[in-house]
């Protein structure tokens, strides 16, 4: 397995000027990554989407840094039209993910139930499973055609359990759709990450590493930098293997599974994010060196 990092872990450099999605390209070679996912692009003013995603690849090819992920934002369910131009829209980022010259694109499936009445109805993810897996073949079967496979991620509260993300992939029934494992992503639905791993790991395209510091919710509000889960626990995103996800079992499990894809690290936390990767990815690399030992 080789180890990639996302954009998104710039976070803080990206805000604050630091740094561009451009330039995160040469920082991921210095620190020692083996490729670079990217989470929708953000073009300078006066620059199409297009024109930037070649940008990045040429800078990714000049740097020998290849690219192993887009991954997109999508709402296939709020939709007076049942998400037909979504749809569509997400045909476009297809486009963008091969002028990338990556092979996979992740895109989400929903967020829930948008506007007070539709939160009110009762209505839950396996009401409308139909029409997101009717939604997200299409998207994969044009994405077939261009070499990509494509697949959704545990993300959102909303499709986050691994029973119901294992439900949308069966039920699009396509062999070019698959699931990236968030492996932190679990405690934001207070599951158990090395159970769900478990479940995900035949099914994986792609994986994120992430880490995240758990408080009870009977606990005291820990202030700053927290979230709170669906159960009213309590989250912070930290360096990978210093919170409470065990990174290194759900690595062996994924590897007893076949899998053999990227690890791409995922880092949230309050900490320096340049710290938060350096750490990040020694520890990764140590436990792949430990599991396949």
């Amino acid at each position: 397995m080789k180890i990639a990092v996302s954009s998104y872990s710039f976070s803080q450099y990206l805000r604050d000027g630091r740094l561009t999605q451009l330039t995160c390209v040469e920082k991921a070679k210095e620190l020692g990554f083996d490729a670079i996912e990217f989470t929708d692009l953000t073009p300078p003013e006066g620059v199409g989407e297009e024109e930037y995603a070649r940008q990045i690849r040429e800078k990714c090819e000049k740097v020998g840094l290849p690219v192993s992920n887009y991954t997109i934002s999508a709402d296939l369910l709020n939709h007076a039209d049942g998400g037909k131009a979504e749809v569509e829209r997400l045909k476009k980022k297809v486009d963008v993910a091969a002028i990338l010259g990556t092979n996979c694109m992740r895109h989400d499936a929903a967020w829930g139930f948008l506007g007070e009445e539709n939160k009110r109805n009762g209505r839950g993810f396996r009401n409308v499973v139909g029409q997101l897996a009717d939604c997200c073949r299409e998207v994969t079967e044009y994405a077939k055609e261009r070499g990509i496979r494509t697949m959704v991620e545990n993300h959102g509260q909303f499709a986050q359990e691994p029973d119901l993300v294992e439900l949308l992939i069966n039920t699009v029934n396509h062999p070019n759709f698959g699931w990236l494992c968030d492996m932190g992503n679990f405690l934001c639905a207070d599951v158990n990450p090395v159970e769900a791993v478990g479940k995900a790991a035949p099914y994986a395209f792609y994986v994120h590493a992430k880490d995240f510091i758990i408080k009870s919710g009977n606990e005291p509000d820990p202030g700053r930098g927290f979230f709170q889960t669906r159960a009213a626990n309590y989250l912070r995103g930290t360096i990978v293997g210093h919170g409470a996800v065990a990174v290194k079992q759900c690595l062996k499990i994924l590897k007893n599974a076949g899998y053999d894809g990227f690890i791409g690290l995922e880092f949230e936390g309050i900490e320096d994010c340049m710290l938060g990767l350096s750490i990040g990815l020694e520890n990764i690399r140590r436990y792949l060196s430990e599991i396949e030992a």
